[in-house]
């Protein structure tokens, strides 16, 4: 009778690689290894020869560059979805692709289950865990880290010996570095002095996309950013897929020291996390895109579009990237998005993002309007009623509070 499958989440590093043995040995499972491609670069390199040696059937590698950019950056983008005032949500939005890729191949293989390696303190095990339950919730899930009867390994070193006890013995050193998670859009970084928020991050050794602006040069960078409904087409004038705009962003926002975080944040399972982010790409192009939304969108719209932009940032962060109240949000802001077409020009200078111009054909910006000297269209003595009407409860109230003094 053949072996039930599990398709593991892969990424090459020690605890996945500790994670394929150990299948083996408690389920009995033939392992499928899914490395899923965000962007994470040369981190890939070599996959396929550790994967087989650790004793997986085979290696699937992912390529989702340009889906993970359409399908769940530029919807963030639109909706300006910030966490915490700060965070660009780049491990949260990568989740659910990742999610919905080891789900395909969970199906192509008739696996059974799906296997990943977040820990139980983290985020990562609610945002994959949430996706594979909303795609497909017959299959089961395996989280190690969280079965403390039968997984055992408390450290770098322990995983190490169990590699080796299994016949696995790859090049991985016992050096505890920072915890990192890398995609096209950031790069996270956890551990270490970090882990004490009394201490300043050691920039030299953390930063990996760029320099801080103390080293950035004394120079500024000129670039233009072009929207179309709300979405990056072309930068510096020459048409580029998304992919290939963040990616040139990138360069250009690390070697200007943009778009470094230093934050406490709020995870779901309730304790607060300290991490430096590198996005420098994604804090330039939400930027841009902030700018050209200021000259477009009505105040109204402004209003109620940064309650949903918090709100969506709150449901990508919690891993609720497959439900009803998503889409609804999401659709709600292509709404909005209809008229932010236009190009924004920016200079790029020591940590700063500094506004150079911004056009749209579809500006509500009025010149003679907005000039001392109004045109037709505004008449300063209509501001006379309009004051004496949106100040009456202010006034009525002040003369309520007299009379209620007066009588004491």
């Amino acid at each position: 009778m053949a072996k039930e499958k599990v398709v593991l989440a892969y990424s090459g590093g020690l605890d996945t690689t500790a994670i394929i043995p150990w299948l083996k040995e408690h389920f009995n499972y033939d392992v499928i290894c899914c490395c899923i491609d965000c962007g994470q670069g040369n981190e890939l390199d070599g996959l396929e020869e550790r994967a087989k040696l650790s004793g997986a059937e085979k290696l699937y590698i992912i390529d989702i560059i340009d889906e993970f950019c359409d399908d769940y950056i530029v919807p963030c983008v639109q909706a300006g979805a910030v966490y915490e005032n700060k965070y660009l949500l780049g491990t949260s939005m990568a989740r659910p692709g990742i999610a919905k890729a080891l789900v395909d191949v969970a199906r192509k293989e008739g696996a059974s289950a799906i296997c990943h390696g977040a820990t139980g303190k983290g985020n990562d095990q609610i945002r994959f865990e949430l996706g594979i339950k909303a795609l497909a919730p017959d299959l089961k899930i395996i989280a190690p880290w969280r079965m403390t009867d039968i997984w055992q390994m408390q450290s770098r070193e322990d995983e190490i010996a169990y590699c080796k006890a299994h016949g696995i013995d790859l090049p991985f050193s016992a050096d505890s570095s920072y915890s990192r998670d890398r995609n096209l859009w950031h790069i996270s970084h956890e551990g270490l002095e970090l882990e004490d928020p009394s201490l300043e991050p050691n920039y030299e050794h953390v930063l990996m996309l760029g320099v801080t602006p103390q080293k950035a040069p004394d120079k500024e960078t000129e670039i233009s950013l072009s929207f179309e409904a709300g979405v990056p087409v072309a930068l510096g004038g020459e048409k580029m897929k998304v992919s290939e705009i963040i990616t040139k962003l990138n360069e250009l926002g690390g070697a200007n020291g943009i778009g470094i975080i230093d934050i406490v944040e709020n995870r779901v399972v309730g304790m607060k996390s300290r991490g430096v982010y590198e996005t420098p790409g994604g804090t330039i192009l939400i930027e841009a895109h902030d700018a050209l939304e200021e000259l477009v969108l009505d105040r109204a719209t402004f209003e109620v579009k940064k309650d949903m932009g918090n709100k969506f940032a709150q449901i990508v962060y919690e891993g609720k990237w497959f439900t009803p109240l998503r889409e609804a949000i999401q659709s709600f802001v292509e709404s909005t998005q209809q008229y932010v077409t236009g190009e924004v020009k920016l200079k790029l200078y020591k940590g700063n993002i500094i506004k150079a111009g911004t056009t749209s054909p579809y500006s509500l910006y009025s010149e003679s309007l907005a000039s001392f000297t109004t045109g037709d269209l505004y008449d300063h003595h209509d501001a006379d009623g309009f004051i004496t009407l949106f100040g009456l409860p202010l006034k009525v109230r002040a003369m309520k509070m007299a009379e209620i003094n007066k009588n004491k």
